[in-house]
Order: C-alpha cells, then structure tokens, then sequence
C-alpha cells in the first residue's frame, strides 16, 4: 500500500465518523426539543407542569386574637392555594404568603378571596401586623413529599435582635430624657391631648428600634394632679394599628374608656383622681405585652396630700428592652421568656451615666420611682446615701422622727410606684441604679452629679 492509498482511506473514515457524529447531535437536538414541547406529561416536569399538576384547592380561613384557623394545611408540590380569608376578631388582620402576597389589611367582619402559589416546597402565611405572628397568627403550609423541611416555629423564627454595646457613647447631638418632674399644674381640670405613634427611636448608643409610644417618646408624657382633679384625656391615634390607654390611676369601666381606637381615631378618657398614687399608664391593646413591650407606657403621679417642698423632683420610669433587628418592632417572644436585652431608667440604656443629672450638696431632693415592667423588678437604691422618707404605693413606709430609720432601696413589683427623699452630704458621683445588679450591669445605672464634681480616670461601681 502506497502513502497515497493510506492518507484516503484515513480521509475516508474521518469523514465517516464526523457524519456519524453530527448524526447524533441532530437527534440528541430533536429529542431536546420533543421534551421541550411535551415535558408537561412527564413525570418530573417543570414549570407548567408543576403549576398544572392539581387544580387549586380553596379554603376557608378564620382569623381572630391570635390564631390562625385552620393552623395546618396540606397541598401538593405546584398546587396553588385559593384562601377565603374572613377577619373574625376585634382588630385588623391581614394574611400573606411568606408575610408578602396575600389578602388586604381586613377590618373586623371583612372577607376576602385570594389565590396565592403555586407552593412548590412547605412553607408559612401569617399576619403582618407586628407582633401578630408572633402572638400565635400563624399557619403552616405542608407540601407532600417537599424536602423544603418543617415550616418553623414561632420559636424557631426570632429576629437575631440589635446587639447593645456597653462601651458604647451616645453621638454628640443625643438629648437624656429630662427626668425633672414639674408640679401639678394649677386648677382641678386638666384637659390633656396624647398621640399614638408609631417612631424610630435610639434606645442605646448604635441602636434604634421602632418604637409605639405615647407623645412620640418613652416613656410618655408625665402628667400629675392631685386627689380630686379630673382629667380629660383626648387619645388621638397617629399610629398605622390600633391603639388604646389605660390609667391606673382612673376608676372607669374597662371595655368603654379603655377600648382599642383605629389609625386616625379619637376617643376622650375622663376619670377623677380618687387616689394618690405613682401610677402606671399603657396601652392596653392586644398583645399587651407587646405594646407595653415596646415603649407604650408612663406614669401619672397624684400627689398625696400635704406634700412637704423639696428642691428638686424628679421622676425614674423603669422598664425592659427586648431588641428587635435594628430599627424594628422588639421581640415578643423574646418578652414572653422575659429575655430583655437590657433594663433601663427613662427608655435609654444608662443615660444617666452619659448625661448626670446636677444638684448641690445638701438639698432636698424626691425622686419618684415607677416600675413599667412589664415584667421586671426593682430595687431602687442610690450609692452613698440613705432614704429617710419612703412612700411606696398610696402610703408611708419611713418619715422623718425619733426613730431616725433609714431605708436603703425602694423595692417595687411591675406596675407598682412610689418616692424616696434624701440628700447628698458631700460634693461627688452618687450612682442611681437598682441593687439587682444583674440588671443594673444591663443599662438601669445613672449617676447623681453634686456639686462640681470631676470623675477621676477609672472610677465605677
């Protein structure tokens, strides 16, 4: 065989093979696009198929304070779900697919049909109003045979929550809140208007949290009177849910005065001062918890009669911190574990230690003590000096006579008030805090400033 006979048949059978070859390619195509147009019938499909694979199953769901029925329900992988949604409660709910696509916010008595999916891996609805799902409206939604995995938990779906750094100084342009209390305002009347709303507020240097407040700040406007004043009290609701008030201090029937009011409503409160008292104020709106939780709460302080004069008055609103992601709502199941994050005077994490507040040696000085909770204690104290008047819910427990008695705290359950008096002898630091130290290291220090004291590198307590 000569060169020339070998290099054609090499020729011969490449050509072959590169026919054979293109051969395939055309089918492998055609067979691609035969699975391309008809892919819907078989098994395994994607896209329409899944879609297609069962008609949309309805249901009826029932909502109310606070669940969602039924809790569960079952789909196929695709199927889309068609939800008659009917608000059976006292307040507004909605109910969205992953908390994004689903029904309107309904009113109380409002229905409406939606259809959402297709579901192609287990998955959740809930309420979007804040604190709702954690509250308990949530349904899960099982698909057969999804390796999604479980729908979670409540308990399992908590915010990371913002993380309070204890070194951490308040910005150059931060204001404490102003704990100086005025005396009652003259008259025996007092027409007071107080808004709901609904704010972004730093409670710690770094951190900021969507907080419901009463007046735009925690805790709300201190109001005082005394026995035998009336108040009129106009709640006006700001806010983008509902909102209420509750005053300890008041006589009234619960399901009238104290009644939840919608965005944009007003409702007037009256009720006379029968008692004295350092009282507690809160919305009382469903979940409590939450809305207390979350900075909707004050104090009213009713003087008891013949109340000595002082030279200065002050007023400490204790309460708990339960952080949400940074510059969102606080975290209700983290209130239902009363896990707080921090524990705190006047709605800021040690203000008082950032900012002193500034008397003179040897004055008189009063300091009313209200503990907001909502769960938490207190054990009101201050560093370096002793109480010689107590006055702990409606009554003396210490005054001023032979005895010479002393008291070292002020001790108070939530939702629980009352005053100390004393003086500071020397010119120096004086640290406010509560002797549960456990939480006094979480944000609930401050410091008195008499005189013109200078703090020495190094000094705590």
């Amino acid at each position: 065989m000569n060169e020339t006979t070998t290099v054609n048949d090499s020729k011969q059978r490449f050509s072959m093979v590169d026919s054979g070859l293109w051969s395939i390619v055309a089918a492998v195509a055609a067979l691609s696009l035969v699975i391309g147009a008809f892919g819907l019938f078989l098994p395994g499909g994607t896209g329409a198929a899944k879609a297609s694979a069962a008609p949309p199953k309805t249901v009826d769901v029932t909502l109310t304070e606070f669940k969602v029925e039924p809790a569960s329900i079952n789909v196929e992988s695709g199927q889309k779900l068609t939800l008659t949604v009917k608000n059976a409660g006292t307040m507004a709910h909605d109910l969205k697919l992953a908390g994004t696509t689903g029904t309107k916010l309904l009113q109380p008595g409002e229905s409406e049909t939606v259809t959402v999916g297709p579901i192609d891996a287990t998955s959740q609805a809930w309420c979007t109003v804040p604190g709702h799902k954690d509250a308990g409206m949530l349904m899960a939604i099982n698909v057969s045979g999804s390796s999604g995995g479980a729908a979670a938990t409540p308990a399992a779906d908590l915010a990371k929550g913002a993380t309070i750094d204890p070194a951490a100084k308040p910005p150059a342009d931060w204001k404490p809140y102003d704990p100086t209390l005025a005396p009652a305002a003259g008259g025996t009347v007092h027409d007071v208007e107080m808004h709901a709303i609904e704010k972004e507020l730093a409670v710690a240097p770094g951190v900021t949290q969507m907080m419901w407040t009463f007046d735009g700040k925690v805790p709300g406007t201190i109001l005082r009177g005394k026995i035998g004043d009336v108040f009129n009290v106009t709640l006006v609701n700001d806010g983008t849910m509902g909102h209420s008030i509750d005053f300890h201090a008041s006589r009234v029937a619960w399901n009238e005065k104290m009644r939840t009011i919608k965005p944009g409503e007003r409702l007037l409160y009256q009720f006379k001062a029968d008692y004295a008292g350092a009282f507690m104020y809160h919305c009382g709106t469903a979940p409590t918890l939450h809305h207390i939780g979350n900075g909707m709460y004050g104090a009213i302080i009713i003087d008891p009669p013949d109340l000595a004069p002082v030279d200065h008055e002050y007023v400490m609103v204790q309460s708990e911190l339960y952080l949400g992601e940074q510059g969102k709502e606080g975290d209700l199941t983290k209130m239902k574990n009363v896990a707080f994050d921090a524990v705190v005077f006047n709605g800021y994490y040690d203000q008082y230690k950032s900012s002193p507040i500034r008397v003179d040696p040897n004055q008189r000085i009063r300091v009313w003590v209200v503990d907001d909770g909502p769960s938490e204690n207190s054990s009101f104290h201050i560093v370096g000096t002793i109480f010689d008047t107590v006055w702990k819910e409606g009554t003396y427990d210490l005054r001023p006579d032979a005895r010479r008695g002393g008291s070292q705290a002020l001790d108070l359950q939530p939702a629980q008030g009352g005053f100390v008096e004393f003086s500071l002898a020397e010119v120096g630091f004086y640290p406010i805090v509560t002797h549960k130290f456990s939480n006094a290291s979480k944000g609930a220090l401050g410091l008195f400033q008499a005189g013109d004291a200078k703090m020495e590198a190094g000094a705590s307590h």
